[in-house]
């Protein structure tokens, strides 16, 4: 395992310098030191730090955008590989992220290539990072690549991120909704149901309806119902780790209304997007097909993907396949066609991208309005059905005292 050190040394020039390497020895930051022209004058190890934490902390889209700009900017500076991630790895802040990249930086001392450290931590760099690292390593373009891979990152996490947001509001109206209707069924209900049970007058059909609930509600249905809720969801999660299961639930949604669109829509983003990057940074059409079928997010677009590859083997066009499939819209389709008829097709599947990344945005707004309105009407019907139910028969007793 890697320890910190601190050092201090002096250049060619007499400055003195101070700093942090990890390494597996003092020998080996020494060598490392000597390496960058400092003449050592101490090095010892850095005393550890007791972190009182639950679990690794997870390395996050935000942290692996930070680290690829970073590297970007150090290489485009003329600094060597091994440095900047020696680097990386001592100021990185994610403890997770920092032991990968002093991981990777030892693999690429030994003689592996970057893309072959990275692809040994396939939790951390997935296959479309290790692949466009491969792409830039072969081309001598290594910066350009990691520019373009975090300007790729960027745009998606900012996609899941403004879904995410919109979700927020109707998620607390739909808690309040659950929770209003429960308070009034588990609480204020059995207490007016009491009352007109010693009334001894017979109820009418709503009030019936709300005082049944309320009493299933109280006993074990309650728990039943909570049971089934609970156990509903992990089944479709099990469900979902199937092939089947995937296919089948990814199929409807698709075909939900409004969010199906939606879904749509960041899956052609995210198709165009990608192969876009991949072409661009010189990864070949059949491999970047791949990559992009692995990372499609649902089971109906990747096998769409899939097919067009095989189709793509044959010597047929991108188009033709994808038009097929029936997954992806006309629009996007005749664009790529053109785009291959020009030569251009990395440029129109930006354009596509872009064109759908502004679509997603106005979807992501329908979505949010339609919903606010829906769960608003779902609260006051509910409330307001509960309500009237119980104060019917309270009119009843008035109107039978009045006469």
């Amino acid at each position: 395992m890697a320890t910190v050190f601190t050092w201090e040394g002096k250049t060619r020039q007499g400055a003195v310098q101070k700093g942090e390497l990890s390494a597996n020895s003092k020998e080996e930051v020494l060598a490392l030191l000597r390496k960058q022209n400092i003449f050592p004058i101490n090095v010892s190890a850095k005393a550890r730090q007791i972190n009182i934490s639950f679990g690794a902390p997870k390395v996050t889209d935000k942290d692996i955008v930070i680290l690829t700009r970073q590297l970007a900017t150090m290489i485009d500076a003329g600094l060597p590989l091994v440095q900047c991630l020696d680097i990386l790895g001592a100021q990185t802040e994610n403890v997770t992220l920092a032991k990968t990249v002093v991981q990777v930086r030892t693999d690429v001392e030994s003689g592996s290539t970057f893309a072959e450290a990275l692809k040994k931590h396939p939790k951390v760099f997935d296959n479309l990072y290790v692949n466009m690292v491969a792409a830039g390593e072969a081309g001598g373009i290594l910066d350009t690549i990691l520019q373009r891979l975090a300007a790729y990152m960027e745009k998606f996490a900012r996609i899941k991120k403004q879904i995410k947001s919109a979700m927020v509001y109707p998620s607390v109206i739909l808690f309040v909704a659950v929770a209003v209707v429960s308070l009034l069924l588990v609480i204020v209900v059995p207490m007016l149901a009491a009352m007109f049970a010693e009334s001894g007058q017979a109820l009418p059909l709503p009030t019936r309806i709300v005082v049944t609930v309320s009493n299933f509600l109280k006993g074990w249905g309650g728990l039943f119902s909570l049971v089934g809720i609970i156990g509903f969801i992990v089944g479709v999660k099990q469900w979902r780790k199937t092939e089947k299961g995937l296919e089948v639930t990814d199929a409807i949604a698709l075909k939900l209304p409004v969010a199906g669109d939606l879904i749509r829509k960041v899956a052609v983003a995210k198709f165009t997007r990608t192969l876009g990057t991949l072409m661009t940074s010189g990864v070949p059409i059949l491999e970047g097909l791949l990559i992009v079928a692995r990372t499609a997010g649902n089971k109906i677009v990747e096998n769409a993907i899939l097919t067009t590859r095989q189709s793509v083997s044959e010597g047929k066009t991108l188009a033709e396949p994808l038009t097929k499939s029936k997954v992806f819209p006309p629009m996007v389709t005749q664009m790529i066609a053109v785009g291959e008829a020009t030569g251009a097709l990395d440029n129109m599947l930006t354009k596509i991208a872009d064109f759908y990344d502004e679509e997603v945005d106005g979807a992501v707004a329908t979505l949010t309005s339609l919903l606010e309105p829906m769960l608003m009407i779902f609260l006051g019907t509910t409330v307001g059905f509960v309500i009237v139910a119980m104060y019917m028969p309270i009119f009843q007793m008035g109107s039978i005292a009045g006469k």
